[in-house]
Protein backbone atom coordinates (compact mmCIF):
# COMPACT_ATOMS: atom_id res chain seq x y z
CA UNK A 1 0.00 0.00 0.00
CA UNK A 2 1.33 3.44 -0.97
CA UNK A 3 1.11 6.07 1.81
CA UNK A 4 -1.73 8.52 1.18
CA UNK A 5 0.36 11.65 1.48
CA UNK A 6 2.31 11.05 -1.73
CA UNK A 7 0.69 13.17 -4.45
CA UNK A 8 -2.02 11.42 -6.47
CA UNK A 9 -0.26 11.35 -9.83
CA UNK A 10 2.82 9.87 -8.21
CA UNK A 11 0.73 7.27 -6.40
CA UNK A 12 -0.42 5.94 -9.76
CA UNK A 13 3.15 5.81 -11.01
CA UNK A 14 4.35 4.02 -7.87
CA UNK A 15 1.58 1.45 -8.12
CA UNK A 16 2.48 0.92 -11.77
CA UNK A 17 6.10 0.40 -10.83
CA UNK A 18 5.36 -1.95 -7.96
CA UNK A 19 2.66 -4.07 -9.56
CA UNK A 20 3.28 -4.15 -13.30
CA UNK A 21 7.06 -4.43 -13.67
CA UNK A 22 8.19 -7.25 -11.34
CA UNK A 23 10.78 -8.44 -13.85
CA UNK A 24 12.67 -5.17 -13.45
CA UNK A 25 13.18 -5.99 -9.79
CA UNK A 26 14.37 -9.60 -10.03
CA UNK A 27 17.48 -10.17 -7.96
CA UNK A 28 17.14 -6.79 -6.26
CA UNK A 29 16.79 -5.87 -2.60
CA UNK A 30 13.90 -3.58 -3.45
CA UNK A 31 11.02 -5.62 -2.05
CA UNK A 32 12.60 -6.22 1.35
CA UNK A 33 13.61 -2.60 1.84
CA UNK A 34 10.25 -1.34 0.64
CA UNK A 35 8.44 -3.52 3.17
CA UNK A 36 10.77 -2.47 5.99
CA UNK A 37 10.05 1.18 5.17
CA UNK A 38 6.30 0.62 5.09
CA UNK A 39 6.43 -1.31 8.39
CA UNK A 40 8.71 1.35 9.99
CA UNK A 41 11.24 -1.36 10.77
CA UNK A 42 14.00 0.25 8.75
CA UNK A 43 16.98 1.56 10.73
CA UNK A 44 17.85 5.15 9.84
CA UNK A 45 21.34 6.68 9.75
CA UNK A 46 21.76 10.48 9.65
CA UNK A 47 25.19 11.85 8.75
CA UNK A 48 25.64 15.37 10.12
CA UNK A 49 23.73 16.41 13.25
CA UNK A 50 23.39 20.12 12.69
CA UNK A 51 20.44 22.40 11.90
CA UNK A 52 19.12 19.90 9.34
CA UNK A 53 20.26 16.51 10.57
CA UNK A 54 19.28 16.77 14.22
CA UNK A 55 15.64 17.86 13.67
CA UNK A 56 15.33 15.12 11.03
CA UNK A 57 16.74 12.54 13.43
CA UNK A 58 14.33 13.54 16.18
CA UNK A 59 11.37 13.52 13.78
CA UNK A 60 12.00 9.92 12.69
CA UNK A 61 12.86 8.74 16.19
CA UNK A 62 9.68 10.32 17.55
CA UNK A 63 7.69 8.36 14.95
CA UNK A 64 9.12 5.07 16.19
CA UNK A 65 12.13 4.55 13.94
CA UNK A 66 15.54 3.55 15.33
CA UNK A 67 17.86 6.41 14.35
CA UNK A 68 21.66 6.39 14.49
CA UNK A 69 23.27 9.80 14.22
CA UNK A 70 26.83 10.36 12.99
CA UNK A 71 28.89 13.51 13.45
CA UNK A 72 32.61 14.31 13.37
CA UNK A 73 32.23 16.66 16.34
CA UNK A 74 32.71 14.57 19.51
CA UNK A 75 31.34 17.38 21.70
CA UNK A 76 28.02 17.30 19.84
CA UNK A 77 27.86 13.53 20.10
CA UNK A 78 28.60 13.64 23.83
CA UNK A 79 25.86 16.19 24.47
CA UNK A 80 23.30 14.17 22.51
CA UNK A 81 24.17 10.96 24.32
CA UNK A 82 23.61 12.89 27.56
CA UNK A 83 20.13 13.76 26.28
CA UNK A 84 20.96 17.42 25.63
CA UNK A 85 20.19 19.53 22.56
CA UNK A 86 22.37 22.32 21.19
CA UNK A 87 19.87 23.49 18.56
CA UNK A 88 17.10 25.94 19.37
CA UNK A 89 14.43 24.17 17.29
CA UNK A 90 15.07 20.81 19.02
CA UNK A 91 14.01 20.83 22.70
CA UNK A 92 16.28 18.94 25.09
CA UNK A 93 13.32 16.87 26.43
CA UNK A 94 12.77 15.50 22.91
CA UNK A 95 16.37 14.27 22.73
CA UNK A 96 16.12 12.81 26.24
CA UNK A 97 12.85 11.03 25.42
CA UNK A 98 14.19 9.38 22.27
CA UNK A 99 17.47 8.46 23.96
CA UNK A 100 15.74 6.83 26.91
CA UNK A 101 13.35 4.99 24.59
CA UNK A 102 16.43 3.63 22.75
CA UNK A 103 15.18 5.12 19.49
CA UNK A 104 18.24 7.35 19.09
CA UNK A 105 21.99 7.02 19.52
CA UNK A 106 24.91 9.09 18.26
CA UNK A 107 28.49 8.23 17.29
CA UNK A 108 31.60 10.21 16.22
CA UNK A 109 32.70 7.29 13.99
CA UNK A 110 30.87 5.70 11.10
CA UNK A 111 31.28 1.97 11.57
CA UNK A 112 27.56 1.48 12.24
CA UNK A 113 26.67 2.76 8.75
CA UNK A 114 26.44 -0.89 7.71
CA UNK A 115 23.58 -1.40 10.19
CA UNK A 116 21.43 1.30 8.56
CA UNK A 117 18.78 0.62 5.93
CA UNK A 118 18.54 4.31 5.02
CA UNK A 119 21.44 6.79 5.15
CA UNK A 120 20.61 10.50 4.95
CA UNK A 121 23.51 12.91 4.40
CA UNK A 122 22.95 16.34 5.94
CA UNK A 123 26.40 17.94 5.96
CA UNK A 124 27.27 21.62 5.32
CA UNK A 125 27.92 22.90 1.80
CA UNK A 126 29.59 26.30 2.24
CA UNK A 127 31.39 28.39 -0.36
CA UNK A 128 35.16 28.64 -0.61
CA UNK A 129 36.94 31.99 -0.37
CA UNK A 130 36.74 32.18 -4.17
CA UNK A 131 32.94 31.64 -4.04
CA UNK A 132 33.22 28.14 -5.51
CA UNK A 133 31.19 25.27 -4.00
CA UNK A 134 33.06 23.59 -1.14
CA UNK A 135 32.19 19.93 -1.63
CA UNK A 136 34.64 18.65 0.96
CA UNK A 137 32.00 17.80 3.58
CA UNK A 138 29.94 15.82 1.08
CA UNK A 139 33.04 14.01 -0.20
CA UNK A 140 34.16 13.13 3.34
CA UNK A 141 30.71 11.80 4.20
CA UNK A 142 30.56 9.90 0.92
CA UNK A 143 33.91 8.25 1.60
CA UNK A 144 32.74 7.06 5.03
CA UNK A 145 29.43 5.78 3.70
CA UNK A 146 31.14 3.92 0.88
CA UNK A 147 33.61 2.27 3.27
CA UNK A 148 30.83 0.63 5.33
CA UNK A 149 28.12 0.24 2.70
CA UNK A 150 26.24 -3.01 2.07
CA UNK A 151 23.65 -4.32 -0.37
CA UNK A 152 20.10 -3.01 0.00
CA UNK A 153 20.65 0.48 1.40
CA UNK A 154 18.91 3.70 0.40
CA UNK A 155 21.22 6.75 0.38
CA UNK A 156 19.66 10.22 0.30
CA UNK A 157 21.54 13.49 -0.01
CA UNK A 158 19.84 16.48 1.64
CA UNK A 159 22.77 18.92 1.54
CA UNK A 160 22.15 21.81 -0.83
CA UNK A 161 24.30 21.56 -3.92
CA UNK A 162 24.43 22.22 -7.65
CA UNK A 163 22.29 20.24 -10.14
CA UNK A 164 24.12 17.08 -11.12
CA UNK A 165 25.87 16.36 -7.81
CA UNK A 166 23.85 13.26 -6.94
CA UNK A 167 24.31 11.61 -10.33
CA UNK A 168 27.78 12.90 -11.23
CA UNK A 169 29.55 12.81 -7.85
CA UNK A 170 27.70 10.44 -5.54
CA UNK A 171 26.53 7.75 -7.95
CA UNK A 172 29.94 6.66 -9.36
CA UNK A 173 31.53 6.44 -5.92
CA UNK A 174 28.69 4.47 -4.38
CA UNK A 175 28.59 2.13 -7.38
CA UNK A 176 32.27 1.43 -6.78
CA UNK A 177 31.56 0.23 -3.23
CA UNK A 178 30.21 -2.99 -4.77
CA UNK A 179 33.69 -4.21 -5.70
CA UNK A 180 34.51 -4.69 -2.03
CA UNK A 181 31.40 -6.85 -1.48
CA UNK A 182 30.37 -8.37 -4.81
CA UNK A 183 33.56 -8.11 -6.85
CA UNK A 184 31.72 -5.81 -9.26
CA UNK A 185 30.11 -2.39 -9.23
CA UNK A 186 26.80 -2.00 -7.45
CA UNK A 187 23.84 -1.45 -9.76
CA UNK A 188 21.72 1.51 -8.69
CA UNK A 189 18.05 0.61 -8.38
CA UNK A 190 18.96 -3.02 -7.72
CA UNK A 191 21.86 -3.34 -5.26
CA UNK A 192 21.40 0.09 -3.67
CA UNK A 193 19.15 3.13 -4.07
CA UNK A 194 20.06 6.81 -4.39
CA UNK A 195 17.98 9.99 -4.23
CA UNK A 196 18.18 13.69 -3.53
CA UNK A 197 15.74 15.52 -1.25
CA UNK A 198 16.47 19.18 -0.50
CA UNK A 199 16.28 20.30 3.11
CA UNK A 200 13.77 23.07 3.76
CA UNK A 201 14.68 24.01 7.31
CA UNK A 202 13.76 27.52 8.45
CA UNK A 203 15.26 28.01 11.93
CA UNK A 204 12.89 29.69 14.37
CA UNK A 205 9.80 29.25 12.18
CA UNK A 206 6.95 28.46 14.58
CA UNK A 207 4.48 27.59 11.79
CA UNK A 208 6.42 25.32 9.43
CA UNK A 209 8.64 22.50 10.63
CA UNK A 210 10.05 19.17 9.51
CA UNK A 211 6.60 17.56 9.65
CA UNK A 212 4.36 19.98 7.75
CA UNK A 213 6.79 21.36 5.18
CA UNK A 214 6.24 19.41 1.92
CA UNK A 215 9.20 17.18 1.03
CA UNK A 216 10.53 17.11 -2.54
CA UNK A 217 12.21 13.88 -3.66
CA UNK A 218 14.02 12.89 -6.85
CA UNK A 219 15.47 9.39 -7.35
CA UNK A 220 18.14 8.23 -9.78
CA UNK A 221 15.77 5.44 -10.88
CA UNK A 222 12.00 5.02 -10.39
CA UNK A 223 12.71 2.46 -7.66
CA UNK A 224 14.98 4.93 -5.88
CA UNK A 225 12.34 7.66 -6.08
CA UNK A 226 9.60 5.41 -4.75
CA UNK A 227 11.61 4.15 -1.78
CA UNK A 228 12.68 7.67 -0.82
CA UNK A 229 9.06 8.84 -1.09
CA UNK A 230 7.82 6.04 1.13
CA UNK A 231 10.60 6.78 3.62
CA UNK A 232 9.66 10.45 4.04
CA UNK A 233 5.91 9.87 3.84
CA UNK A 234 5.93 8.00 7.13
CA UNK A 235 6.93 11.25 8.88
CA UNK A 236 6.16 14.21 6.60
CA UNK A 237 2.60 15.32 5.85
CA UNK A 238 3.20 15.62 2.10
CA UNK A 239 5.79 14.22 -0.29
CA UNK A 240 6.23 15.58 -3.82
CA UNK A 241 8.18 13.26 -6.10
CA UNK A 242 9.90 14.75 -9.15
CA UNK A 243 11.38 12.89 -12.09
CA UNK A 244 15.09 13.08 -11.26
CA UNK A 245 17.63 14.18 -8.65
CA UNK A 246 18.60 17.05 -10.95
CA UNK A 247 15.05 18.42 -10.76
CA UNK A 248 15.05 18.08 -6.97
CA UNK A 249 18.44 19.81 -6.73
CA UNK A 250 17.14 22.63 -8.94
CA UNK A 251 14.00 23.04 -6.83
CA UNK A 252 16.06 24.05 -3.81
CA UNK A 253 18.16 26.49 -5.79
CA UNK A 254 15.09 28.07 -7.41
CA UNK A 255 13.44 28.59 -4.02
CA UNK A 256 16.37 30.47 -2.58
CA UNK A 257 17.32 32.27 -5.79
CA UNK A 258 13.76 33.63 -5.83
CA UNK A 259 14.26 35.06 -2.35
CA UNK A 260 17.79 36.29 -3.08
CA UNK A 261 16.72 38.20 -6.19
CA UNK A 262 13.65 39.74 -4.56
CA UNK A 263 15.59 40.79 -1.46
CA UNK A 264 18.18 42.37 -3.76
CA UNK A 265 15.39 44.25 -5.53
CA UNK A 266 14.02 45.67 -2.31
CA UNK A 267 17.53 46.47 -1.06
CA UNK A 268 18.07 48.51 -4.20
CA UNK A 269 14.67 50.13 -3.66
CA UNK A 270 15.94 51.21 -0.22
CA UNK A 271 19.01 52.78 -1.84
CA UNK A 272 16.85 54.51 -4.45
CA UNK A 273 14.40 55.74 -1.82
CA UNK A 274 17.24 57.34 0.12
CA UNK A 275 18.31 59.27 -2.97
CA UNK A 276 14.68 60.26 -3.60
CA UNK A 277 14.19 61.17 0.09
CA UNK A 278 11.27 58.73 0.35
CA UNK A 279 10.61 56.36 3.26
CA UNK A 280 11.10 52.87 1.74
CA UNK A 281 9.34 51.17 4.66
CA UNK A 282 6.22 53.26 4.07
CA UNK A 283 6.36 52.41 0.36
CA UNK A 284 6.64 48.66 1.03
CA UNK A 285 3.84 48.73 3.59
CA UNK A 286 1.51 50.57 1.20
CA UNK A 287 2.40 48.30 -1.74
CA UNK A 288 1.63 45.28 0.46
CA UNK A 289 -2.03 46.28 0.61
CA UNK A 290 -2.43 45.14 -3.00
CA UNK A 291 -4.22 41.76 -2.75
CA UNK A 292 -2.69 40.33 -5.93
CA UNK A 293 0.52 40.50 -7.94
CA UNK A 294 2.75 41.71 -5.09
CA UNK A 295 4.65 39.90 -2.34
CA UNK A 296 6.46 42.00 0.27
CA UNK A 297 10.19 41.59 0.87
CA UNK A 298 12.15 43.81 3.22
CA UNK A 299 15.57 45.48 3.07
CA UNK A 300 18.26 45.00 5.68
CA UNK A 301 21.99 45.20 6.40
CA UNK A 302 22.73 42.19 4.19
CA UNK A 303 21.88 38.53 3.65
CA UNK A 304 22.51 35.84 6.23
CA UNK A 305 21.75 32.24 7.01
CA UNK A 306 22.60 28.85 5.60
CA UNK A 307 20.78 29.14 2.26
CA UNK A 308 20.01 32.48 0.63
CA UNK A 309 23.55 33.93 0.50
CA UNK A 310 24.99 30.61 -0.72
CA UNK A 311 22.55 28.55 -2.79
CA UNK A 312 22.17 30.90 -5.78
CA UNK A 313 25.97 31.00 -6.09
CA UNK A 314 25.99 27.20 -6.46
CA UNK A 315 23.67 27.58 -9.44
CA UNK A 316 25.67 30.45 -10.90
CA UNK A 317 28.90 28.43 -10.57
CA UNK A 318 27.39 25.42 -12.33
CA UNK A 319 26.12 27.54 -15.21
CA UNK A 320 29.52 29.19 -15.69
CA UNK A 321 30.87 25.69 -16.36
CA UNK A 322 28.25 25.49 -19.14
CA UNK A 323 29.36 28.82 -20.62
CA UNK A 324 26.29 30.69 -19.37
CA UNK A 325 26.14 33.73 -17.09
CA UNK A 326 23.32 33.79 -14.54
CA UNK A 327 22.91 37.56 -14.73
CA UNK A 328 20.07 37.97 -12.24
CA UNK A 329 22.00 35.99 -9.63
CA UNK A 330 25.24 37.89 -10.15
CA UNK A 331 23.47 41.24 -9.96
CA UNK A 332 21.51 40.20 -6.87
CA UNK A 333 24.68 39.00 -5.15
CA UNK A 334 26.39 42.29 -5.95
CA UNK A 335 23.55 44.36 -4.45
CA UNK A 336 23.08 42.19 -1.38
CA UNK A 337 26.78 42.01 -0.59
CA UNK A 338 26.96 45.84 -0.71
CA UNK A 339 24.35 46.29 2.04
CA UNK A 340 26.70 46.08 5.06
CA UNK A 341 28.68 48.96 3.53
CA UNK A 342 25.44 50.86 2.88
CA UNK A 343 24.50 50.36 6.53
CA UNK A 344 27.91 51.62 7.68
CA UNK A 345 27.52 54.67 5.43
CA UNK A 346 24.20 55.37 7.17
CA UNK A 347 26.05 55.18 10.48
CA UNK A 348 28.72 57.54 9.17
CA UNK A 349 26.12 60.08 8.02
CA UNK A 350 24.22 59.89 11.32
CA UNK A 351 27.39 60.52 13.33
CA UNK A 352 28.51 63.32 11.02
CA UNK A 353 25.29 65.19 11.76
CA UNK A 354 26.32 65.02 15.44
CA UNK A 355 29.80 66.34 14.51
CA UNK A 356 31.34 62.95 15.27
CA UNK A 357 33.39 60.46 13.25
CA UNK A 358 33.19 56.69 13.26
CA UNK A 359 36.83 56.64 14.35
CA UNK A 360 36.82 56.67 18.14
CA UNK A 361 33.04 56.45 18.54
CA UNK A 362 31.45 53.92 20.88
CA UNK A 363 28.93 51.88 18.90
CA UNK A 364 26.55 49.20 20.17
CA UNK A 365 25.29 46.53 17.77
CA UNK A 366 21.86 45.19 18.75
CA UNK A 367 21.46 41.64 17.43
CA UNK A 368 24.10 39.56 15.66
CA UNK A 369 22.07 36.47 14.67
CA UNK A 370 21.28 36.39 10.96
CA UNK A 371 17.55 36.82 11.66
CA UNK A 372 15.26 37.55 14.59
CA UNK A 373 14.66 35.23 17.53
CA UNK A 374 17.22 32.54 16.66
CA UNK A 375 20.74 31.66 17.82
CA UNK A 376 22.29 31.20 14.37
CA UNK A 377 25.31 33.27 13.29
CA UNK A 378 25.88 31.71 9.88
CA UNK A 379 26.63 34.33 7.22
CA UNK A 380 25.18 37.03 9.49
CA UNK A 381 25.51 40.52 7.98
CA UNK A 382 26.00 41.90 11.50
CA UNK A 383 29.48 40.36 11.48
CA UNK A 384 30.33 42.28 8.30
CA UNK A 385 29.03 45.50 9.85
CA UNK A 386 31.18 44.93 12.95
CA UNK A 387 34.26 44.23 10.83
CA UNK A 388 33.71 47.40 8.78
CA UNK A 389 33.17 49.56 11.86
CA UNK A 390 36.23 48.19 13.61
CA UNK A 391 38.22 48.77 10.42
CA UNK A 392 37.22 52.44 10.59
CA UNK A 393 38.38 52.74 14.19
CA UNK A 394 35.10 52.38 16.07
CA UNK A 395 34.91 50.83 19.53
CA UNK A 396 32.23 48.19 19.01
CA UNK A 397 30.22 46.12 21.50
CA UNK A 398 27.17 43.99 20.89
CA UNK A 399 24.10 42.67 22.66
CA UNK A 400 22.21 39.57 21.59
CA UNK A 401 20.00 37.59 23.99
CA UNK A 402 20.49 34.42 21.91
CA UNK A 403 24.25 34.61 21.32
CA UNK A 404 26.26 35.18 24.51
CA UNK A 405 29.62 35.04 22.76
CA UNK A 406 31.07 35.27 19.25
CA UNK A 407 34.05 33.23 18.14
CA UNK A 408 33.45 33.42 14.42
CA UNK A 409 34.96 34.97 11.33
CA UNK A 410 38.02 36.30 13.20
CA UNK A 411 35.85 37.96 15.85
CA UNK A 412 36.00 37.14 19.54
CA UNK A 413 33.45 39.13 21.54
CA UNK A 414 30.96 38.65 24.38
CA UNK A 415 27.49 40.12 24.64
CA UNK A 416 27.17 43.01 27.09
CA UNK A 417 24.48 43.30 29.75
CA UNK A 418 21.84 45.62 28.31
CA UNK A 419 20.59 48.30 30.69
CA UNK A 420 19.39 51.92 30.37
CA UNK A 421 22.64 53.18 31.88
CA UNK A 422 24.71 51.04 29.52
CA UNK A 423 22.76 52.14 26.43
CA UNK A 424 23.33 55.80 27.26
CA UNK A 425 27.10 55.33 27.21
CA UNK A 426 27.22 54.71 23.45
CA UNK A 427 27.45 57.37 20.77
CA UNK A 428 25.23 55.29 18.53
CA UNK A 429 23.14 52.08 18.64
CA UNK A 430 22.68 50.01 15.47
CA UNK A 431 19.76 47.58 15.21
CA UNK A 432 21.07 44.86 12.90
CA UNK A 433 18.72 42.07 14.08
CA UNK A 434 15.25 42.87 15.41
CA UNK A 435 14.85 40.28 18.18
CA UNK A 436 11.38 40.33 19.74
CA UNK A 437 12.59 40.24 23.34
CA UNK A 438 14.54 43.50 23.28
CA UNK A 439 13.08 46.48 25.18
CA UNK A 440 13.01 48.92 22.27
CA UNK A 441 11.22 51.57 24.33
CA UNK A 442 14.25 51.64 26.61
CA UNK A 443 16.57 51.77 23.60
CA UNK A 444 14.74 54.79 22.17
CA UNK A 445 14.58 56.53 25.54
CA UNK A 446 18.22 56.09 26.49
CA UNK A 447 20.16 55.98 23.22
CA UNK A 448 21.79 59.15 21.94
CA UNK A 449 21.38 58.06 18.33
CA UNK A 450 19.94 54.96 16.63
CA UNK A 451 20.40 53.52 13.14
CA UNK A 452 17.55 51.06 12.56
CA UNK A 453 18.28 48.68 9.68
CA UNK A 454 15.22 46.47 10.34
CA UNK A 455 12.38 48.96 10.95
CA UNK A 456 12.14 47.69 14.52
CA UNK A 457 11.29 51.22 15.68
CA UNK A 458 8.47 51.77 13.20
CA UNK A 459 6.17 52.99 15.99
CA UNK A 460 8.59 55.66 17.22
CA UNK A 461 8.93 59.08 15.62
CA UNK A 462 12.03 60.78 16.96
CA UNK A 463 14.79 62.72 15.21
CA UNK A 464 17.50 60.56 16.74
CA UNK A 465 16.20 57.49 14.85
CA UNK A 466 17.73 56.99 11.40
CA UNK A 467 16.13 54.29 9.23
CA UNK A 468 17.95 52.22 6.64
Amino acid sequence: MIPSNITATKTAELNHLSLLNPSDLEGSSYGDLRQRLLDKKAKIGVVGLGYVGLPLSMAFASKGYHVIGFDNNPQKVELLNQGKSYIQDVPTPEVTKNLEAKRFEAYPNFSKIKDCDVIVICVPTPLSKTKDPDMSYILQALEKVEASMRVGQLVILESTTYPGTTREVMLPQLEGAGKRILGRNFVVGKDFYLAFSPERVDPGNAKYNVYNTPKVVGGVTPQCGELASIFYSNVMDKVVQVSSPESAEMVKLLENTFRCVNIALVNEVAIMCEKLQVDCWEVIEAASTKPFGFMPFFPGPGLGGHCIPIDPTYLSWKLRSLNYTARFIDLANSINSSMPSFCVEKINQALNKQSKAINGSKILILGVAYKKDIDDLRESPALDVIHLLKGKGANVDYFDPYIPAIDWDHLEMSSIELSPAKISQYDLVVITTDHSNVDYASVVKNARLVVDSRNALRDYKEDKIVKL
